[in-house]
């Protein structure tokens, strides 16, 4: 009785998405083309908007923000993902895995709430322009921005230490490719059901505040834009939000899937590549639509481009 109330294993093991040697090879090539452009899309992204001063606006404060946070929390599971491809036996120590959890948790926390933030700036800058500047001040992005990465880190933190307080004592062998909530919970010999409560109620918290923040904040810009009499007033404040709700759409509702069902209806090889996608699909997704989409970023990327090789 003793044993079952203590963790009996130092490490876990993944099982990864195959054990066959030429598809995790080609996998390994896969993630790694898109890891690589990941990075590089986010923080040129982050840079372009630092060296364009007519992108130091609230909007792209926030889109850096949102890039790097994009960066860190795809770099806290694809360089693991990556190096298990290679290798033999994809071990993780106990204490790296609760590291892994809490700072995927924590950076995913982060960006929920950071898309919120940008449709409240939307929100203002549509329905209130005259009051813009007052009300997006630098000083209040700077406090939405904070309190967003505060909420974020304290989160993750509670999930973290509730998840390994479980005993771990029938298998080490995780059916997934990082630590995640889900997998350990079905993996514990532990009651999980306060677990899962404490599960939906914080990530419940902070997920439907966001999704609030932004029903409202559209409820308000669409009721506003179909009131302009200009339809080029219409098209231009629609486009402005377009890329914003196609980024909140995607990633809203893969976390949905992954979090807001019981244990019960859990499979892991759906939850894997619904994972997948918001691991590794959508940090590279987002500053491809934010780019694409956004004239602001297409002009200042062009005008960066062509500035460079004059300078040549």
């Amino acid at each position: 009785m003793e044993a079952e109330n203590h963790t009996l294993f130092t490490d876990f093991i993944f099982l990864g998405f195959s054990d066959r040697k030429n598809v995790q090879q080609g996998l390994f090539v896969l993630f790694l083309l898109v890891y690589g452009i990941t990075v590089i899309a986010n923080l040129g992204m982050i840079l372009l908007i630092k060296i364009n001063p007519r992108l130091h606006i609230p909007m792209y404060y926030f889109l850096s923000n949102l890039s790097y946070c994009d960066v860190c929390y795809s770099s806290t599971v694809s360089p693991k993902m990556l190096a298990d491809f290679l290798s033999e036996q994809k071990r993780i120590p106990y204490n790296l895995c609760a590291i892994q959890m809490y700072f995927f948790g924590a950076f995913a926390d982060v960006e929920c709430l950071i898309l919120a933030a940008m449709a409240y700036d939307r929100y203002v800058a549509i329905c209130n322009p005259l009051l813009y500047t007052i009300v997006m001040s630098r000083q209040v992005c700077a406090q939405l921005v904070a309190g967003a990465y505060i909420v974020g880190l304290v989160d993750s933190a509670i999930h973290t230490c509730c998840t390994f307080q479980l005993s771990f004592c029938k298998s080490n062998v995780i059916n997934h490719f990082f630590c995640d909530i889900p997998p350990l919970l079905s993996l514990s010999c532990s009651d999980t059901s306060i677990n899962e409560i404490v599960m939906f109620t914080f990530i419940g918290c902070v997920i439907g505040c966001s999704i609030v923040t932004i029903l409202l904040s559209y409820s308000y810009i669409i009721t506003t834009i179909l009131r302009m009499n200009s339809a080029e007033g219409r098209h231009k404040a629609f486009s402005t939000c377009a890329s914003h709700l196609t980024a909140v759409a995607i990633f809203h509702g893969t976390l949905l899937f992954m979090y807001f069902r019981p244990s019960s209806s859990y499979s892991m090889d759906t939850d894997k590549m619904a994972s997948v996608f918001y691991t590794v699909v959508i940090p590279v997704l987002n500053p491809l639509i934010y780019s694409l989409r956004n004239k602001d970023v297409k002009g200042a990327l062009k005008k960066t481009i062509s500035t460079k090789l004059c300078s040549r």
